[in-house]
């Protein structure tokens, strides 16, 4: 059957400013980096991907490497985009990254312009897109001169592959010289995705000023803290959970009984304010007025439309936040 889009897509989203520049991205944004590659099943992918155009969440991210394997996000995307979203193109942010290993080889890896012209092409190639709206060096590379990174991210943008650059993973000293050389090159840097979440606050150090005084969004991943911030692990390991996958992110060994104990008071805590764990560490990003969009992942329909929730409480009271600080320093 024809998927035909929601009508009533864009009345309950927020859009935030990304930073200076023109662009507004969803308060939530879809990530692929999970459950969209080839050893998923692509009718689920596809009814997460509706879900989320449904709901007013017109921000897809993908990166060279999502899978498993490696490109194979990219693949279904695209296949899916030709399929269901032919007309709606330019209703959509589409982002991609390069900068972990992606082929074998020199050239496969980190930051020189052949890796990143290459693998922006490769990447096109795979959604059958002519350009995507945001391109991300996805880390800094110690080798190569920042100089010849940046300079690839500007030549990129001039060739009409993506309209805005952005970072990934960059800290704030690395941050700050990057997005100096793309300003004097032209072509300034639109926005910067840090991991950020309760359980991980770097971006705090210096991070989240730099990028408010110098006009870049901001857009963390990983907020769920790879599904520590949920319901999931209240009562122990599901077997359906990342920990217990062999490919996850998340190891059983960082599930100790602190971290545990917190998970369990913040969850005391989301319940008072009407809302799951989840939704309560979305809303706690999402209170920064600093950050433009929080990435979500979702493995069905219905957890994206639980993400979704987050939006309707996004304040938090002096005491709500003391609180918070308090059970994470005693993490």
């Amino acid at each position: 059957m024809h998927y035909l889009p929601n009508a009533t897509r864009y009345k309950h989203m927020s859009y935030r400013r990304c930073g200076r520049s023109g662009l507004r991205l969803p308060a939530l944004s879809l990530g692929l980096w999970h459950n969209f590659g080839h050893v998923d099943v692509l009718e689920n992918c596809r009814r997460i991907l509706h879900t989320a155009f449904d709901n007013g969440v017109t921000h897809i991210d993908l990166a060279n490497n999502y899978g498993p394997p490696p490109g194979s996000a990219e693949e279904n995307f695209g296949r899916i985009l030709k399929e269901d979203f032919q007309g709606y193109r330019d209703e959509l942010i589409i982002s991609t990254k390069a900068g972990y290993t992606m082929w074998d080889g020199p050239y496969g890896d980190w930051g020189s312009r052949k890796y990143l012209v290459a693998s922006l092409d490769q990447s096109l190639t795979r959604m059958g897109l002519d350009y995507v709206d945001i391109f991300y060096h996805h880390r800094p590379d110690p080798e190569t001169p920042l100089e010849e990174t940046m300079g690839a991210l500007d030549h990129i943008v001039r060739q009409g592959k993506a309209l805005y650059v952005g970072l990934s993973n960059y800290k704030p000293t690395e941050a700050g010289k990057a997005i100096a050389l793309l300003r004097s090159m032209g072509t300034p840097c639109l926005i910067h995705q840090p991991k950020y979440s309760m359980m991980e606050r770097w971006v705090e150090d210096g991070l989240l000023d730099l990028l408010g005084k110098e006009g870049v969004g901001c857009i963390p991943f990983s907020p769920l803290a790879q599904g520590l911030l949920t319901d999931k692990y209240l009562t122990g390991i599901p077997s359906d959970s990342r920990v217990a996958k062999p490919h996850g992110f998340l190891k059983e060994s960082q599930l100790t009984d602190q971290k545990l104990a917190a998970v369990r008071a913040l969850n005391t805590l989301a319940v008072s304010r009407g809302q799951t764990l989840a939704q309560m560490a979305l809303s706690w990003i999402l209170k920064d007025t600093r950050v433009t969009s929080v990435l979500v992942g979702a493995s069905k329909p219905e957890q994206l439309l639980d993400s979704l929730k987050c939006l309707d409480n996004v304040t938090f009271s002096t005491e709500e936040l003391a609180t918070i600080d308090e059970i994470l320093n005693r993490a």
